[in-house]
């Protein structure tokens, strides 16, 4: 999943060409440790979510890794600077993740629900994205998250 680890979210992005890796262009990204708000606008209502910003390289490469747990309203957010298809993938995340790829329209594009821990299947977008956001497996289901969605945080379209 997402180049990540969600909590022990894949960090990489990954091409979906023989396995290759591209490097994440980050100038959206924080690296203050703050966390940042993410809102979700479903037919349900809102979902808000701190979240953190994987800014750097290294921190995208861990993304959630290794962590054994993720509360319901906290995530990470990998912000891209130009759209581009992703793909993430759960090695060495522990815990099973939604993983919501987002338009550079600040739609959600697609969501992989319930990605397994340890598994190493690429998972790809489905088109170009602006940003994905990791949050723990089956909140996205649970708030009646779905494509389409639009997604509010500083890095997509106000409109």
């Amino acid at each position: 999943m997402t180049q990540h680890g969600p909590n022990g979210r894949r960090t990489f992005l990954a091409a979906l060409t023989a396995g290759a890796f591209v490097a994440l262009d980050t100038a959206h990204a924080r690296s203050d440790g703050k966390l940042e708000v993410v809102e979700i606008v479903t037919t349900k209502g809102r979902a808000r979510f701190q979240v953190e910003i994987a800014a750097t390289q290294a921190e995208q490469r861990r993304g959630l890794m290794f962590r054994k747990s993720l509360a319901p309203d906290r995530g990470m957010l990998f912000t891209y600077t130009k759209p581009q298809a992703a793909a993430f993938w759960m090695k060495n995340t522990l815990i099973p993740l939604d993983i919501i790829y987002i338009a550079p329209s600040g739609r959600v594009l697609s969501i992989v629900r319930n990605a397994q821990p340890h598994n190493e299947t690429p998972l790809p977008s489905g088109g170009a994205i602006l940003g994905v956001l990791e949050i723990a497996g089956g909140r996205a289901a649970q708030l009646g998250i779905l494509p389409g969605d639009r997604v509010l945080h500083r890095i997509f379209p106000k409109t």
